[in-house]
This record gives structure tokens, sequence and C-alpha cells, in this order.
């Protein structure tokens, strides 16, 4: 009996030794649930998640810079008169023979400063100053032919800085190229009508990318003429005929 017991242990032993047990392999891309009382996830949603609040950060961010650096500049055109007056007390203009030669040629050089007055020459606004470079001398027009950078001061309000061609027979156009102070970021042209060759001239500036103009520098303007002249107060830049610490 006893050896008939010992020989049915071992046989129920080797069979348990002989059946493997059941395994189950790790695979990688296995979703593994994860469950908890509240929630109920797996690891691909998680990272999947995730990645889309990236995603949605790095948007947000691109949209808010490019919405900033869009931000649009005033396009309303505005319009300033002056008057540039050659009262020759200055000295303006010196005329610098580089060419050395006895008729105006290329390389003369005109350095100059003048007064400006508004447009409704009530108000003195300040000076000018600047250099023009003499390119072709035009003898069948009895004139010249400059290259001509300078800019126009107004007191506390800053300065217009122009540049192109200054003819000394006819009206021409000049790019505005900037400014400071209120005219900070100013675009546009002006055109520049010779009155009395080299006295008396008249800017119409076409202004753009600026704030409005002052009231004071907008008023209704002279027509110009030879015969202009600015008034008693402004010539004599009394407080009332001038602008605040305007140029001088």
């Amino acid at each position: 009996m006893a050896i008939s017991s010992t020989s049915a242990l071992k046989s129920l032993s080797s069979t348990l030794t002989k059946t493997p047990l059941p395994t189950r392999k790790f695979a990688p891309n296995r979703q593994i649930s994860l469950k908890s009382k509240h929630t109920t996830t797996t690891t691909k949603s998680f990272f999947f998640k995730s990645n889309n609040k990236k995603n949605i950060t790095t948007t947000t961010t691109a949209t808010t810079t490019a919405q900033t650096a869009e931000s649009p500049k005033p396009v309303k055109v505005q319009e300033l008169h002056v008057y540039e007056i050659n009262e020759r007390d200055r000295g303006s203009p010196a005329y610098l023979r580089l060419s050395k030669k006895e008729v105006n040629s290329l390389g003369d050089l005109v350095p100059f400063s003048n007064k400006v007055y508004s447009g409704d020459l009530q108000k003195r606004l300040g000076i000018t100053a600047g250099l023009c470079i003499l390119i072709q001398h035009v003898p069948e027009k009895k004139g010249d032919r400059y290259e001509a950078t300078y800019s126009f001061y107004f007191g506390d309000y800053g300065h217009l800085s122009v540049q192109g061609p200054y003819l000394t027979y006819e009206d021409t156009w000049l790019a505005i190229t900037g400014g400071t102070g209120i005219f900070e970021g100013a675009q546009g042209q002006v055109r520049l009508q010779q009155l009395i060759f080299p006295f008396k001239l008249y800017y119409t500036f076409y202004l753009k990318g600026i704030k409005d103009l002052p009231v004071e520098l907008t008023g209704t303007p002279v027509p110009p003429s030879p015969s202009v002249e600015p008034s008693a107060v402004a010539k004599a830049a009394e407080p009332s005929g001038s602008i605040p610490n305007f140029t001088n």
C-alpha cells in the first residue's frame, strides 16, 4: 500500500514538472489599462493628450506674437505747409567750388541753413540745415541740378529729414526719410516750389505714419508767391509768433 502511494506521488510530480505554466509575453505596444475609482486611461491616450497640450501652447504663442508684430501704423495722409526764407543773416548758402572750375560743375558743394515759418506765416518754426551736391549744370535753363539731403527743425516738436533732387529752375519732389519727436516714423513725400532762388521756397509735406499734427502747425496756408513775408511777430520770434523752444 505504501509502495503504491509513493509511486502515485512520483507520477503526479513528474506530470506537473513537465506541464508548462501559461505565460504572457510583454508587448511594448500593448495598451495597459490604468484604472482607479475616478479615471480610466491608457498609456497611449496619456501621451497623446500630453502632445496635444504642447502643440496648443506653441500655436497660441505664435499667434499672439504675429498679432503683436502686425500692429498697423496710421495710414492717413496729413499735409504740412512751411516757408523757407533766407533773410541773409546766417551766412547761407556757402558755395564750395571743389571742382575748381569757373562754371558750376559736378562735385561742388553747397551747405545751407535758412529760417522756417508756418504756412500761414504767423509762426517762426525753426530752421533748415543741410547739404546740396551739384550733379549737373544746365545752361539752357540757366540753372543747376543738385542732390539734396537736409532737415527741418521744429523746436520741441522734433525734426523731419528729406532727400532728393533740388532744381534751381523748377519745382521738385523729395522723399521724407524720417523724423524725431512727433515726426518719428514719418513717411511720404514733399513738394518743393521755388519762389525766388535761393531766398524763398514753399514746401507741402504729405505725411504718413504719424499721429495728428498739433493745431498750430496746421493753419490755413498763405498762397505761395514771390511777395510773401512772415508776420512781424513771427519775424521777431516773439512768444506769440513762435513755437515753444523754436530752433534758431
